[in-house]
C-alpha cells in the first residue's frame, strides 16, 4: 500500500530515520517526509529529477511548524512542485550540502556570528570532509574531543610567546551550539543511543556558565575612568554607563543614537537582532556629545584614527589603567558590564527589564543575579516589619 504523507495519524505512526519517507507527487517529483526522533513536527524535503543532468535534486522545505498539521502537505506539496518546475525549467536550483563544511559555510551565510568560529574549530578540522550521508555519533564525539583539547588563546599578538589557558566549559558549549545549529537545518536527528544519534555527541555541558563574581562598584569605575588613556575614555564610560557587551558598544554608528527621543538602537550584539533602548538623561547627555559633528554611518566611539574599537584595541587600555587605579586582577572590559546589571538589580528593576536592555534571557539574569534581587526582596521585608 503507497505511503499517504497527507494524512496526520500515518505520518506519526513513522520511526525516526535519517532517509525521509518518499511520496511520488508525479513524474520527476517526490516530497519527502523526516519524522522527529524527538517530540515536534518532522521536516520536509523536496527531490526533482533534472533531465539535462540526469540527476535528483534536493532541496530543504522546513517543518512548516507554525501551521495545524493538517495543512503542512498541501504547503509542503505546493513547493516541492515549485521547486520541481524550476528544475524541469532549468533555473538555477540552489543545491543541498554535501559535507559537513557546506552545511557550516551555508548557516554562515545568515549567521554571521557563526563565521569566526567554523573558521577556528571546523573548516580546517576532519570533520569538515565527512559526508553528512555518512555522518555518525563517533565523528563528532572525535571533533568534540578535540574541540576540548585545544587551548584557548589569551593573547593574539603575531609576534612574540603565545599565551593559552584551557579552554572553558561555556566557551565549548557555545563552539557546539553552531555546529548543531547547522546540521540541525540539514538533518534530521538520529534515534537515540545509536550511531545515528549525531545530536548526542554535541549535548551542552551542564552548569558550564560559571556565576560572575568580580564586581567594580561606583568608586572602583570612578577610579579606572581616571586612569584610563584618553583615547579609551569615552568607549569604558559607555561600559560603565550601559550594560552592554563591549562588542555591541563598539559596533555603535553615530546615527543610532536619537538625541530628540533619548532612544539607543542597538544592532550589533549577540542575538543578531536590532532592539531600541530608552537610556537615562546622564547617557544620554554623554552620548549627544559624542555624536556631535559626526556623520550617522560613523563609528559613534571611535578610536583616534577613526576606526571602531575592537577586542584587541580595547584590552591594553584596560589592563594599564586596572593596575594603575589598582583594582582586582582579572577585571576586564566584560567586568563593566557585570557590574551595571548588578546595579540595576540591586536597585529593584524587574529581571525581565533587565534581560530586554542587556539583551539576554531572564533565565540567564535569574541564575546568576536572582540571588541579588531576593536579597533586595529580604531587606525591603525586614524593613516593613521595623
Amino acid at each position: 500500500m503507497a505511503l499517504d504523507l497527507s494524512k496526520v495519524k500515518e505520518r506519526e505512526a513513522l520511526r525516526s530515520r535519517r532517509e525521509p519517507y518518499w511520496q511520488r507527487i508525479r513524474p520527476g517529483c517526490f516530497l519527502g517526509y523526516r519524522p522527529s526522533a524527538r517530540e515536534g513536527a518532522g521536516t520536509w524535503v523536496a527531490r526533482a529529477y533534472d533531465e539535462d543532468q540526469r540527476r535528483y535534486h534536493l532541496k530543504a522545505l522546513g517543518d512548516f511548524g507554525k501551521l495545524p498539521g493538517r495543512d503542512r502537505f498541501a504547503d509542503a506539496k505546493r513547493e516541492a512542485e515549485a521547486f520541481a518546475a524550476l528544475v524541469e525549467s532549468g533555473g538555477q536550483v540552489e543545491e543541498m550540502p554535501k559535507t559537513v563544511e557546506e552545511a557550516c559555510r551555508r548557516y554562515a551565510e545568515t549567521h554571521s556570528d557563526a563565521v569566526g568560529r567554523f573558521k577556528r574549530h571546523v573548516y580546517s578540522d576532519p570533520i569538515a570532509k565527512v559526508k553528512l550521508a555518512k555522518l555518525r555519533r563517533h565523528h563528532l564525539q572525535a571533533w568534540r574531543k578535540r574541540l576540548e583539547d585545544k587551548p584557548a588563546l589569551v593573547t593574539r599578538r603575531k609576534k612574540g610567546p603565545q599565551v593559552t589557558r584551557d579552554r572553558a566549559p561555556s566557551s565549548i558549549n557555545r563552539d557546539m551550539a553552531m555546529v548543531r545549529a547547522a546540521l540541525n537545518t540539514v538533518l534530521a536527528p538520529g534515534a537515540p543511543d545509536t550511531e545515528a544519534a549525531w545530536q548526542e555527541a554535541l549535548k551542552s555541558i551542564r552548569n558550564a556558565d560559571r556565576q560572575r563574581t568580580l564586581y567594580l562598584d561606583r568608586d572602583q569605575r570612578r577610579a579606572l575612568l581616571e586612569k584610563v588613556d584618553a583615547e579609551a575614555a569615552p568607549f569604558v564610560r559607555a561600559l560603565c554607563l550601559l550594560p552592554l557587551r563591549p562588542g555591541a558598544v563598539a559596533g555603535l554608528k553615530a546615527g543610532d543614537f536619537d538625541k530628540r527621543t533619548s532612544e539607543l538602537t542597538i544592532g550589533k550584539d549577540k542575538s543578531g537582532k536590532p532592539r531600541r533602548i530608552l537610556i537615562p538623561a546622564g547617557a544620554a547627555k554623554f552620548f549627544a556629545a559624542q555624536v556631535k559633528g559626526k556623520l550617522t554611518h560613523t563609528p559613534l566611539l571611535a578610536r583616534a584614527n577613526g576606526k571602531p574599537w575592537d577586542k584587541e584595541t580595547w584590552k591594553t587600555p584596560i589592563a594599564e589603567a586596572v593596575v594603575a587605579a589598582k583594582l582586582p586582577a582579572g577585571t576586564t572590559a566584560y567586568t563593566l558590564r557585570h557590574s551595571t546589571i548588578t546595579d540595576l538589580v540591586n536597585g529593584g528593576l524587574p529581571l525581565l527589564t533587565v534581560a530586554q536592555i542587556s539583551d539576554t534571557s531572564a533565565e540567564m539574569i535569574e541564575r546568576h543575579y536572582g540571588h541579588l534581587s531576593r536579597l533586595a526582596a529580604a531587606e525591603a521585608l525586614a524593613g516593613l516589619a521595623l
